[in-house]
């Protein structure tokens, strides 16, 4: 089956091309109409406008004492003979260019007819003669309208009254002379200029498409790499401006899909791993129960009770970001005492581990934010802090109110960070030396957590650290004045 034929699967180089082509033929026909085809129309359109124009310039000086010489400028600027007559034909003012002129056959007979005609008829003001035209005795049957055709003496008539209340007609004439020689010259000229421009289009066509095409025929090829999985790529981000930001744009795409790729192979082996570590121990110790006598004790089966339980951790915590991220879980605001809050988790902590853990708050801070979400926050950087602390176990966290603000930090005693790595730690399982630790009570997620409910407060948070002096992880809430009671 023959596949039919789609614009949309012409190249972008042979569509400029062909654009730019047809707006050169346009141009031609365009070039070939006005000066060829319509020329005559044109100029006999001018010579009547300019008729019309110089009688109105007669018609407002009428009355001037300086009229005759305004009637003898108009003249020689415009090559027309004019005449003045009132309703009898006699004739008062008369300034002729041309010889043997259609004035020289109006005598007073035929100008006190004219008058009569102009005045039954005022809007037939343009009158011709025709070179068929031989003698003055059929000249009144013959007035008709301009004809475009046989035209070669106009005369525009027009009657008006001066200041003084009597009449006069003016006469206007002129000659339009034939153009045909004028057309023959330009047509044969338009031959050239038309061969000429349309070998120069398509060369400049084919020029400018091949630019144009180019840069985005590269982009093209080196996508098709790109979406093969190849992110380390380079697009040129050269060319004009628009093709330039978009090899921008996909250069930045590709540096971000290659984080994500390997956030990605990251993610998965090291949850995996976690899933992996507790199901293997759990099936272990299971079986063991099983097959060996005597092996159904307490402690084996608070085993499994653990690693069962820190499966269902991760899945939870999973779960909690996935929800955070795609805006599933509600989020409720409200005020509440962030301080005892904070007191009440470490009061947990206090019975489930042996880390020296220490809260320095002073006065009680109020809130306006999401309690369960901030507590799963705190609840986050404290095993964050638990899990990287160093031999001493020590945990320190620090309320500061300041500028209508709370900052909490929660600081460790372990390895710290390097610099370089401080962005990245609040990615989903990434780890600064790639080396995948178990946390004692965090699955690996926490920060990530964190930073999607912090973002979604508004609120502020960061992390110091310098390497061999641990860590201090911090966040910022607006603080809620009290009320006062009246």
């Amino acid at each position: 089956m023959k596949r039919k034929f789609q614009f949309k699967s012409i190249s972008i180089k042979w569509r400029v091309f062909g654009y730019f082509s047809a707006f050169t033929a346009v141009i031609l026909i365009l070039l070939w109409v006005f000066q060829v085809v319509f020329l005559d129309d044109f100029y006999k359109a001018i010579k009547i406008r300019e008729m019309q124009s110089s009688a109105q310039t007669l018609v407002k000086n009428i009355d001037s004492s300086d009229f005759a010489t305004t009637m003898q400028n108009i003249a020689q600027n415009t090559q027309m003979s004019i005449m003045v007559s009132n309703a009898d034909g006699n004739m008062l003012y008369e300034e002729t260019t041309q010889q043997n002129g259609i004035f020289q056959m109006l005598n007073t007979r035929i100008l006190a007819q004219l008058y009569a005609a102009v005045q039954n008829e005022p809007n037939k003001t343009l009158f011709q003669r025709s070179d068929t035209d031989q003698d003055d005795s059929s000249q009144e049957s013959r007035e008709q309208l301009v004809h475009p055709r046989k035209l070669v003496s106009m005369v525009y008539a027009q009657i008006i009254t001066r200041t003084d209340g009597s009449s006069v007609m003016i006469l206007l004439n002129s000659t339009v002379s034939p153009v045909d020689a004028t057309v023959n010259t330009l047509r044969v000229q338009l031959m050239y200029i038309t061969g000429i421009m349309l070998v120069l289009a398509l060369v400049l066509a084919l020029i400018l498409a091949k630019h144009i095409s180019r840069p985005i025929i590269r982009i093209n090829s080196t996508a098709r790499a790109f979406g093969e999985g190849n992110y380390s790529v380079f697009f040129e981000e050269n060319g004009y401006r628009e093709v330039a930001e978009l090899a921008h744009t996909l250069n930045y795409a590709a540096v971000e899909l290659n984080k994500t790729e390997t956030l990605r192979r990251d993610l998965i082996a090291n949850v995996s791993h976690d899933l992996r570590t507790p199901l293997t121990m759990i099936t272990g110790y299971s079986e063991v129960m099983r097959d060996l006598p005597g092996e159904n004790t307490p402690e084996n089966v608070q085993i499994i009770i653990d690693e069962a339980t820190r499966l269902t951790t991760l899945v939870n915590d999973m779960l909690d970001l996935s929800k955070l991220q795609s805006g599933t879980q509600p989020f409720s605001r409200t005020d509440f005492n962030l301080t005892q809050s904070i007191r009440t988790i470490l009061l947990r902590y206090s019975k489930l581990t042996d880390y020296d853990i220490t809260f320095d708050a002073g006065e009680d801070i109020t809130v306006n934010a999401d309690e369960l979400k901030i507590s799963q926050v705190v609840y986050n950087l404290v095993n964050n802090a638990i899990t990287y602390t160093g031999a001493d176990k020590r945990v320190a966290i620090r309320q500061l109110a300041s500028g209508g603000k709370v900052r909490i930090e929660v600081s460790d005693t372990g390895e710290g960070i390097p610099q370089d790595k401080l962005m990245d730690i609040w990615d989903r399982y990434y780890k600064v030396d790639k080396a995948h630790k178990r946390a004692q009570i965090g699955t690996g997620l926490g920060l990530s957590i964190v930073k999607t409910i912090l973002d979604m407060h508004g609120g502020a948070y960061g992390v110091r650290s310098r390497e061999g002096s641990g860590s201090t992880f911090w966040f910022e809430l607006n603080v809620v004045t009290p009320k006062l009671e009246s």
